[in-house]
């Protein structure tokens, strides 16, 4: 188990009941690292996502993701292992009723916050992280889709991640927006150290921002180490 690794997957095989979306998969991402994930619809990316998120258990191969063994994994750890991640969804998964502030409070609580002063000071410090600050209280509707996904990245943060999974995080966001969204991942990416793995079909975005590369294709992960091996134009078409 090498500790420089947040996740370590090797000859990693996943199944849905008992067809193999994923076979032989090797990855490894280290710890502040910044990874794109790409795949049509259906190539296996959010199983990957789900296996890594401790939500489907590998068929065979040796696969750790934040410390744990994902194919020993206890049920009693899952919950442990997923405060070690943050996760960001495409559609915001915001409670339509609660102020911002208690959509943060309310996860924070689930997770075994108990102190209102420390919960009030998390709360301001991961708004602060996504310019946010002064919108606590309003509720979500109250909100831009670009400001909603804000809050969401403000809520993965919540727990210190050692990851964050963002799924399609731009996927409902218009360029600028999606601009501004992925600057502020790359900014926490830098900043606070959390490796990322972007899931996404913005092909524009990576081409601006270039990071190294993964894609789900045909039952395989391949690694894509430069621009060279993505071919942006294809990718648009």
């Amino acid at each position: 188990m090498n500790a420089d690794f947040i996740i370590d997957f090797r000859e990693v095989s996943i199944f849905q009941g008992e067809t193999p979306v994923l076979t032989d998969v090797t990855l490894q991402i280290e710890k502040g690292e910044f990874v794109y994930l790409i795949g049509k619809v259906g190539s296996g990316k959010t199983t990957l996502i789900k296996t890594i998120h401790a939500e489907i258990i590998p068929y065979k191969g040796h696969a750790v993701a934040a410390g744990y063994d994902l194919r020993q994994l206890k049920t009693k750890d899952v919950a442990k292992l997923r405060r070690k991640m943050g996760v960001v969804f495409q559609d915001f998964q915001l409670l339509s009723d609660r102020s911002v502030h208690d959509n943060l409070s309310f996860v924070l609580r689930a997770t075994g916050w108990k102190d209102r002063k420390q919960i009030d000071g998390q709360i301001l410090h991961v708004l602060d992280k996504v310019e946010l600050k002064r919108k606590a209280q309003k509720m979500p509707y109250q909100l831009s889709g670009g400001e909603q996904q804000r809050v969401a990245i403000a809520r993965a943060l919540l727990n210190n991640p050692q990851l964050i999974i963002a799924d399609e995080p731009t996927g409902n966001l218009d360029p600028e927006t999606s601009d501004d969204i992925i600057n502020i991942l790359l900014d926490i990416n830098r900043q606070e150290g959390p490796s990322v793995i972007m899931a996404t079909h913005n092909y524009t975005l990576m081409k601006k921002y270039p990071s190294r590369t993964v894609k789900c294709e045909n039952n395989v992960l391949s690694v894509l180490n430069n621009e060279v091996e993505i071919d942006f134009d294809g990718l648009l078409e």
